[in-house]
């Protein structure tokens, strides 16, 4: 029987991401690597912290730019940590000196290209959270990085071990959901209007220069640091950049499609306000709501997030309004968080389906999952379930809504040659340019 294409695709995934599931690891297990984390807040330690617990790593250093999300990570961790662990607030230093042979990048988005390539050329294998980076080009130059120097960057979009998440992608590749003409991505959070903050002097301990890095140097605001920067669009995307590679990777996830051919996105601030950098005040910038088209050549995709109007009407679950839903001709799939994933079969005679959700405390995911594949990657030399060209991928998706809103207008895309076909003006947000002493990653 003759195997298309998509099912090979899809079978390979699966197959892949169930290899990180309890009882089937292939991993040595008397190995240990010394282990780093770069970017030590919430996140950061959540993911250090199932890296301590497989038994196959030893965190040998923390690195950040702020001595408090150091304090906060040894604080949390406790005893997993052993006293000689190092501390840097330079990741060049930390790669000089330790040489780590796993590195967990979890800074900001704006960081995540230049230490990812650095980690790789150090030799170090990389978990790198999501999205890959600010821009699309950074991301080819990540995969470069990854190939040239064999090693295993695994990227922290842990929905694609979550098991109702492995449940979804089984309905829609066994024909459950029928042929799949449509899929409908979106993010709804509650909020309201912006006012302004005042600019303030960074906090002691805190190096704000570096912080920025390669970004533009803006003033330091406490709704910048540490939680608020997904909205700046001078270090991400926005909610498209931030929560919306999750859902865009489920799709890539499921088709063998590598990326959209047009893409359109559309949004604004109508009630958040203006975006104001005064010099002396600040709020974020970022669409306080953002619409997106993306066509594939079998099927189409609609984004849509707001941070606005939060009610109850639109949520699949108390506690979120997120997901994707796959429009099939024998029925609906809906893969959410919280509520897990369900189908809705076409025949209304039929009840729907619901795989519910298997996750861990304390932030309600699958890192230890992921974790665990990225480490059986090294261990087998294959490529990791989240391996960064799959990242590269689903992250161009986000990246490009963003750039078509920037424009104002719709763009193609030539995946193949990376470029948006006669349009140098779209090309030319493909990169940006580094503030000075950083170089863009060629």
């Amino acid at each position: 029987m003759k195997i298309s294409r998509r099912t090979f695709v899809r079978s390979a995934a699966s197959a892949g991401a169930l290899a990180a599931m309890p009882g089937i690891l292939r991993a040595k297990q008397d190995a240990t690597h010394s282990t780093a984390l770069i970017g030590s807040g919430w996140w950061g330690t959540n993911i250090l912290r199932e890296a301590i617990a497989s038994g196959r790593c030893r965190p040998v250093a923390l690195c950040d730019v702020d001595e408090s999300q150091i304090a906060s990570c040894k604080s949390a961790l406790g005893g997993m940590l052993p006293d000689s662990i190092k501390v840097y607030t330079d990741y060049r230093e930390l790669i000089d000196a330790e040489r780590p042979d796993v590195a967990i990048v979890a800074t900001p988005d704006h960081w995540h290209p230049l230490i990812t390539i650095a980690c790789c050329d150090a030799g170090a294998h990389v978990y790198v959270e999501k999205p890959i980076g600010h821009t699309v080009m950074e991301g080819r130059a990540m995969v470069e990085a990854a190939r040239r120097n064999d090693r295993v960057v695994q990227v922290g979009t842990h929905r694609r071990v979550s098991p109702h998440n492995l449940a979804g992608m089984e309905m829609l590749r066994d024909g459950t959901v029928g042929e799949v003409g449509m899929v409908r991505a979106f993010v709804h959070y509650g909020g309201g209007p912006e006012e302004p903050i005042p600019n303030a002097e960074p906090p002691e301990g805190l190096d704000w220069d570096l912080w920025c890095g390669p970004a533009p140097l803006r003033d330091y605001n406490p709704m910048l640091h540490p939680k608020g920067f997904r909205q700046f669009l001078d270090y991400a995307n926005g909610t498209l950049g931030d929560w919306g590679i999750h859902w865009m990777d489920q799709i890539m996830w499921w088709t063998d499609e590598l990326a959209p051919k047009t893409v359109f996105s559309t949004g604004g601030r109508p009630i958040a306000g203006p975006a104001i950098n005064d010099g002396t005040r600040q709020t974020s910038d970022a669409p306080d709501h953002q619409i997106a088209a993306l066509q594939f050549d079998d099927f189409s995709v609609s984004w849509e997030h707001r941070r606005f109007a939060g009610n109850t009407a639109e949520k699949t679950h108390p506690g979120q309004a997120v997901g994707c839903y796959f429009y099939g001709t024998e029925g609906t799939l809906h893969i959410g968080w919280l509520d897990g994933t369900t189908f809705y079969p076409r025949d209304a005679k039929r009840a729907p389906t619901n795989v519910p959700a298997q996750l861990h405390d304390p932030d309600q995911q699958n890192i230890r999952e992921l974790f665990a594949d990225f480490l059986d990657a090294i261990a087998s030399g294959r490529r990791p379930v989240s391996d960064i060209e799959i990242g590269h991928r689903s992250s161009n998706m986000s990246l490009l809504g963003m750039l078509s809103y920037k424009l104002g207008r719709s763009i193609s895309w030539d995946h193949e040659a990376h470029e948006i076909p006669g349009d140098p003006e779209a090309n030319a947000l493909l990169r940006r340019e580094y503030r000075s002493p950083w170089t863009y990653p060629a």
